[in-house]
């Protein structure tokens, strides 16, 4: 069932002392700044008082959305109304002595509340402003509305999909733009603060979702190709056409591989004993092959049934350098021994005595084995007064911030 997580995390996490100010909201910021918050960094999530959009997504208990949890477990938690000049003031103090700030907001709109990065970078110029957006923060396109699906239509994604699936068009369930861009984010981020230990200064740095969409398409260099092609040679390695094959036991397998692709083509041969393909005119080359793919694939997925077991299977094409995995549905994986082996999930708090079920980070530091997800997800502005405390704020003016409406929150009640 993977490690239970604590608040009490331990000190070694490589970014012990960043503190990172989150104006993010759903998917793709959350995602980058869960990053560092795992990393170690100390994330104040700033919420509007309508809430993050995730916590109203279900399954939930207590108020507490397994959705939010994924991205937002361990983060601080503010509240703050900054269409309000008191607001604006409350994130410009939590800014000052801040190391990173996220923002996925359209862009122009910070600017507007006077909180863009020229203001704040001017007050703290080791601040590193982050921001993601749709198509950058210049261009165009600067203020065309983008979600992740509007993204992944633009930039080839949901075509591309279709092409493998026969032509049907249709979105899959994956948001893919937002967590590259996240992702890409964090990259760019640790890189700044890399540079900010030599120049002592820091920067604005822009994602977008597009372009990131482009650098994470490996099969975008042929998508640019406008010159000939062999045809002996498959074109960026075609993982589309990676056959899926149900052996006898009713387990379906995919081989990683093509099939018709030079050398790739006599070890699928051999693992199935059907060395004698390679004299069969219709598989004679690559460019027979390609012709003939449906025969080609009706063969392995006929040889697949004689199977008898996942054991026997895995073990044919190992012995001839085929990896094969497993077609398993959504959270399979997290219940295998391999799961259980690597701690690849964990169990959050859900706020109400019991725990929720998340995925575990992925990486494994040799000078820092605590990095896991630590900590519980938050009410909104559960840390109202902690964060304004620390700033500074008597208890007479966060009262009197909270009758204004400018810093408000939502707790159980």
């Amino acid at each position: 069932m993977g490690r239970v997580s604590s608040p009490d995390a331990s000190s070694t996490k490589p970014l012990d002392g960043i503190v990172v100010v989150d104006l993010t909201r759903v998917l793709s910021g959350p995602h980058c700044t869960r990053t560092l918050n795992d990393l170690g960094a100390d994330v104040i999530k700033v919420e509007p008082p309508a809430g993050d959009l995730t916590r109203f997504s279900t399954p939930r208990r207590n108020g507490i959305a397994t959705y939010f949890a994924q991205q937002n477990a361990g983060k601080r938690n503010v509240s703050l109304d900054l269409a309000t000049e008191a607001g604006a003031d409350i994130l410009r103090d939590l800014t000052a002595n801040a190391d990173i700030l996220v923002e996925n907001y359209r862009p122009g709109v910070m600017d507007k509340l006077g909180l863009g990065p020229d203001a704040l970078r001017a007050a703290n110029p080791r601040l590193i402003y982050a921001s993601i957006s749709g198509y950058g923060q210049t261009g165009p396109w600067v203020h065309r509305r983008a979600y992740a699906p509007v993204v992944e239509a633009e930039s080839g994604i949901i075509a591309s999909q279709a092409n493998a699936r026969g032509g049907s068009r249709s979105k899959d369930p994956h948001s893919h733009a937002d967590v590259y861009a996240g992702l890409e984010l964090v990259s760019a981020i640790l890189a700044a603060l890399f540079q900010r230990e030599r120049t002592g200064l820091g920067q604005s740095v822009d994602v977008s979702m597009a372009e990131t969409m482009m650098y994470v398409n490996e099969h975008m260099h042929d998508a640019l190709w406008d010159d000939d092609i062999d045809p002996q040679w498959i074109r960026s390695f075609r993982p589309g056409d990676y056959v899926v094959v149900t052996i006898g036991s009713g387990e379906q397998y995919i081989v990683s591989g093509h099939p018709a692709e030079r050398g790739t083509f006599d070890l699928f041969a051999q693992a199935m004993g059907q060395s004698e393909l390679a004299d069969d005119e219709r598989f004679i080359d690559v460019a027979a092959r390609m012709a003939n793919f449906d025969a080609l694939r009706e063969i392995i997925i006929d040889f697949a049934a004689t199977v008898p077991d996942a054991e026997t299977f895995e073990r044919l094409f190992a012995q001839h350098k085929l990896a094969t995995g497993r077609v398993r549905e959504p959270g399979d994986l997290a219940n295998t021994e391999w799961a259980a082996e690597r701690g690849a999930t964990v169990e959050v708090d859900d706020r109400s005595g019991g725990t929720i079920r998340i995925p575990n980070v992925p990486w494994r530091f040799s000078g820092a084995p605590d990095v896991a997800v630590s900590g519980i997800p938050k009410f909104r502005g559960e840390d109202n007064r902690t964060v304004l405390g620390e700033l500074g704020y008597s208890d007479e003016r966060i009262d009197q911030l909270e009758a204004d409406g400018v810093v408000s929150s939502r707790l159980p009640s």
